[in-house]
């Protein structure tokens, strides 16, 4: 509705315009020419106006249509940009309805390309910043300048970004991993050799001795290869010092046993001695390859070395006893007194090192075992055997006392004695085989003769063999004899008769014809073993042998001297 000073304007007309400016003109006096002229003019004007506000109008409406195209194409730019599906067709209608309608769809795709821009930047600042402590430059926002720029703000690119970082933290996850693996490993071979680790990490980098503060540990690649670098150098220094101590242990150890050291001076380098039998891998503990606890066993190992010469002379008879003892221990021969004053006068020569004349008495000390090791077995068959040999001389004495049944003190001991020797004496054959064969074969073996106190046990053994045989012999031709004897009697008595005879307890009766005699049988006569020797050969030789007895012969003189023994 039109205000009350604006109606007499909106009112006024193009006519009464005219008609006014006519009553002027009459007023005035102005001809028709000058009228017509000026009426043209106004007419002129009037044209010129509405021309100019034609143009204008056609100039808006150019402008219109040019905002409608740049709004439709920054909309198909940011669907496009923003990978939106999203699609808008041309209304037929006025040209401010259609931009009318399209200003909130724009701005909607405008408002989502900031948050979209907002993000792709957060994630492009967090890439930036791991990718420069991977490479180890200094941090860059150029990453976030270029991202304004990119057309690519699509929801993949966002996925695209979003993986990159996720790679890029797992990277870096690992390398923080890695850096601590790293430090933990140069903090143990710190500790073990006393080496400090803060100087040690802090020459890599400082972060990695202080990583508060404000900032993480680096995680560069020129670090990691740094910190490499000094583990591969640590270990070498490790492994340097482990073998050298390892080398003065065993120094140790040897000088030691050399000198029959006590086990509290020992005791003050056991951590030493320990290591001589670990690995690189094995050795954690603190200090200890540190450069002091090399310096006391270098001091150590020098003064047990000088210590070394005084006592040489005597560990060398010290083997030399040893050496002795177990030659006799397994009954070899050793020339003492030979051996003795050749090594005095080596050492006092000085024309060998006493380190090797131990090293080879060692060796000797070691073959000396070797070979009481092969003579054992051969030795303990051997001492059972003469132990059966001594038995069976015992028994053959025994055998012999006519009084051994006599009722005194210890007899029951001697008939149980007795007994096991018979028992032993009768595998005493199988044992000389036995030996025999035993020592045929280390013979063979070895190539020199088995030697027992100086003595071959072969030629022992034959010759106890052939005494054997001599006096099993010897024990024949005595039954024989006695045999004979018995049936001479037997044939004496059957023809001259039997003397009386002082009569006797009854008791069991005694077949084997001694009884008249008047003395007991000895015991090896009255052993089953023995009387069955007495088999039918010998019978056929007492027939041959009565056969052969003339019938008027006499041997009264021999009887009577018989009966008086």
């Amino acid at each position: 509705m039109a205000t009350p000073a604006s109606r007499p304007l909106s009112q006024t007309t193009c006519g009464s315009l005219l008609q006014e400016l006519q009553k002027i003109w009459d007023e005035i006096g102005e001809n028709d020419s000058e009228r017509d002229k000026m009426l043209l003019q106004l007419e002129q004007e009037c044209l010129d106006i509405y021309k100019r506000k034609v143009e204008q109008t056609r100039k808006y409406k150019a402008d219109l249509h040019k905002v409608l195209a740049e709004t439709e194409a920054e909309f198909a730019n940011l669907v496009s940009s923003l990978g939106e599906h999203k699609s808008f067709s041309r209304e037929k209608g006025m040209l401010k309805e259609q931009i009318s309608a399209m200003k909130p769809v724009l701005d909607e795709l405008k408002a989502k390309k900031e948050d979209r821009v907002k993000e792709l930047s957060e994630i492009q600042l967090q890439i930036n910043y791991i990718s420069s402590e991977i490479t180890g430059s200094g941090h860059s926002e150029n990453g976030v300048d270029q991202l304004l720029n990119w057309c690519d703000l699509s929801a993949r690119m966002v996925g695209k970004m979003k993986s990159r970082l996720e790679d890029l933290q797992t990277e870096k996850s690992l390398r923080l991993q890695k850096v601590d693996s790293y430090l933990k490993s140069i903090h143990e071979l710190s500790v073990s050799m006393s080496i400090s680790f803060k100087e040690t990490v802090a020459g890599v980098h400082p972060s990695l001795c202080t990583p508060g503060e404000g900032r993480s540990k680096s995680i560069s690649n020129e670090t990691l290869a740094k910190l490499t670098g000094v583990i591969y150098s640590l270990k070498q220094e490790k492994s340097l010092r482990l073998q050298k101590l390892q080398s003065l242990g065993s120094m140790l150890v040897e000088l030691w046993n050399l000198m029959d050291m006590p086990s509290e001076e020992q005791q003050k380098f056991s951590h030493v001695v320990r290591l001589t039998s670990l690995s690189v891998d094995d050795v954690n503990g603190k200090d200890c390859l540190s450069q002091n606890v090399i310096d006391q066993t270098e001091m150590e190992a020098e003064r047990l070395n000088i210590m070394k010469a005084s006592k040489l002379k005597e560990l060398v008879m010290k083997r030399q006893d040893m050496l002795e003892e177990m030659y006799r221990g397994v009954h070899m021969e050793v020339d003492s007194e030979t051996s003795r004053g050749t090594l005095i006068s080596l050492i006092e020569s000085g024309s060998v090192d006493i380190s090797d004349l131990l090293a080879s008495m060692d060796a000797q000390i070691a073959r000396a075992k070797e070979e009481a090791l092969s003579r054992k077995e051969i030795l303990d068959k051997l001492e059972k055997w003469r132990f059966a040999s001594t038995e069976e001389n015992w028994l053959e004495d025994y055998e012999r006392d006519d009084n051994r049944f006599t009722p005194v003190r210890g007899a029951h001991k001697n008939l149980k004695r007795a007994e096991k020797a018979r028992i032993l004496v009768s595998k005493i054959p199988s044992m000389v085989e036995s030996l025999t064969a035993k020592v045929k074969a280390w013979e063979a073996e070895k190539g020199i003769p088995f030697l027992y106190d100086k003595e071959p046990v072969l030629k022992t053994l034959e010759e106890y063999n052939v005494r054997r045989q001599e006096r099993e012999e010897e024990k024949r031709r005595a039954r024989e004899q006695k045999r004979l004897q018995e049936q001479l009697t037997t044939e004496k008595e059957a023809i001259f008769g039997s003397k009386p005879s002082i009569k006797r307890p009854l008791g069991p009766s005694n077949n084997n014809g001694n009884s008249q005699a008047g003395t007991p049988m000895g015991r090896r006569v009255a052993t089953p073993a023995r009387i069955g020797m007495s088999s039918g050969k010998e019978r056929r030789e007492s027939v041959r042998v009565a056969a052969m007895t003339p019938i008027n012969f006499v041997a009264l003189a021999k009887d009577d001297s018989a009966t008086k023994g």
